[in-house]
């Protein structure tokens, strides 16, 4: 039996002596990762991320190849990639919905963090890096939904913009410097496309150092509890087949709301162009934005009421000293169990919320489920994590695993 190198063997040996790439992917996301082996279809969804942020930076080049950054000419640019560019319909839509499916999916990995207490040491800077790509991720969506030039683009990006007006000293120029002049006219029309564009690419760089801060300590586990070698499995095939699986039902509900609903999650005023002596009754943001949307609204003093949305999501980086209880997994916490749920539920009526017009019933339940969202971290978070008594934590998880196999 021959022993001797193919010319691609040789090939392949010479290329990684100089630059071990697929050995760096091996070692990143295949088969010499060892990922602890219960892990549940929760964890998919950082891959799903990574797979819907490859999808948007291809079809917004494809589209920018056909925008128009020109107060005059977007709303047009956007109507002919519609009508008269080949499948320009379809690039549009997987992109407008790709953006609300970017957030689903991070809402859900970020909250799967939280309920398994994947923020707590030693994964801090993960978890900050996380929160850092959650930020970018809030910017270049917002810049991208002034890019069709619509009603609610034009209101939205207006109202947005006039935040940072009530920070003391320096707010106005900053308005300024955000509009490049002293209006929303071409110039920030110019400036949010050339940073829209360039955002996408600084997120893949934080998504590599989000990986490279997950090598360190290794991935968490629902179990909550550090895997021992006999616990973990090579990533490579027995997550990446399971990925593949996750992906497939992912696509099956993206592509259903491509072609069948592909207009549910925007706004109807989006498709009217801007105008800017007509003021729209209803200013609201993108759906992803509406429970930072009510906190800000539900507090009457606009400069209190900027640092508590900013605030809201700050706060999100003090969360492992927040959290007192020497267990990260909720599914050993009872107590804590009950307030994630209502604090999820929150979340969901603060989105209701920001959706409505800020007065009446809806004001008074948003300024209640703000209070409660600080209430959560700053109150709850801490005494349940002193107070509470866990249940008996698994020896391992192999140890776990048998258990529940009896």
């Amino acid at each position: 039996m021959s022993t001797e190198k193919s010319v691609w063997q040789k090939a392949f040996e010479w290329h990684e002596a100089r630059l071990p790439l697929v050995s760096f992917v091996d070692n990143a996301v295949g088969s010499k990762y060892p990922a602890p082996k219960n892990l549940n279809y929760f964890w998919n969804f950082g891959f799903l991320a990574g797979f819907v942020l490859v999808l948007m930076i291809m079809t917004g080049i494809v589209l920018a190849m056909n925008y128009v950054p020109h107060k005059d000419m977007a709303f047009d640019s956007v109507e002919r990639i519609m009508r008269d560019v080949n499948y320009g319909w379809l690039i549009r839509y997987m992109h407008a919905n790709g953006a609300s499916f970017f957030f689903i999916v991070i809402y859900i990995h970020i909250f799967r963090g939280m309920y398994y207490g994947s923020y707590k040491a030693p994964r801090e800077v993960l978890w900050w890096m996380g929160i850092i790509i959650y930020l970018a991720m809030m910017a270049t969506a917002f810049m991208g939904y002034v890019l069709p030039w619509g009603q609610m683009s034009f209101w939205g990006a207006t109202v947005i913009t006039n935040m940072f007006s009530a920070i003391p000293l320096i707010g106005e120029p900053i308005v300024t410097w955000l509009w490049g002049g002293f209006g929303v006219d071409n110039p920030t029309l110019n400036r949010f496309f050339a940073l829209h564009y360039l955002l996408p690419f600084v997120i893949i760089g934080l998504v590599v150092l989000h990986i490279w801060a997950l090598h360190i300590p290794g991935s968490n586990n629902p179990l909550g509890i550090e895997a021992a070698p006999a616990d973990k499995i090579p990533f490579h095939p027995y997550y990446t087949i399971k990925d593949v699986f996750g992906l497939g039902v992912f696509l099956i509900v993206f592509f259903a709301i491509v072609f069948w609903l592909p207009n549910s999650l925007g706004h109807p005023l989006n498709y009217v162009e801007a105008n800017p002596l007509v003021t729209p009754p209803h200013i609201v943001p993108e759906w992803y934005y509406l429970p930072f949307y009510a906190i800000l609204r539900a507090i009457p003093d606009k400069l209190l009421g900027v640092v508590a949305m900013f605030g809201s999501i700050l706060i999100l980086f003090v969360l492992p000293w927040l959290d007192t209880s020497r267990v990260r997994s909720a599914t050993f916490r009872p107590v804590f169990k009950l307030f994630f749920w209502l604090f999820f539920a929150n979340g969901l009526v603060l989105g209701w919320c920001g959706s409505q017009l800020a007065e009446g019933l809806p004001l008074i339940i948003g300024r209640i489920c703000t209070f409660w969202y600080f209430f959560h971290f700053f109150v709850i978070v801490p005494v349940v994590g002193w107070m509470e008594t866990p249940r008996p934590l698994p020896a391992s998880i192999g140890s776990s695993v048998l258990k529940a196999a009896e």
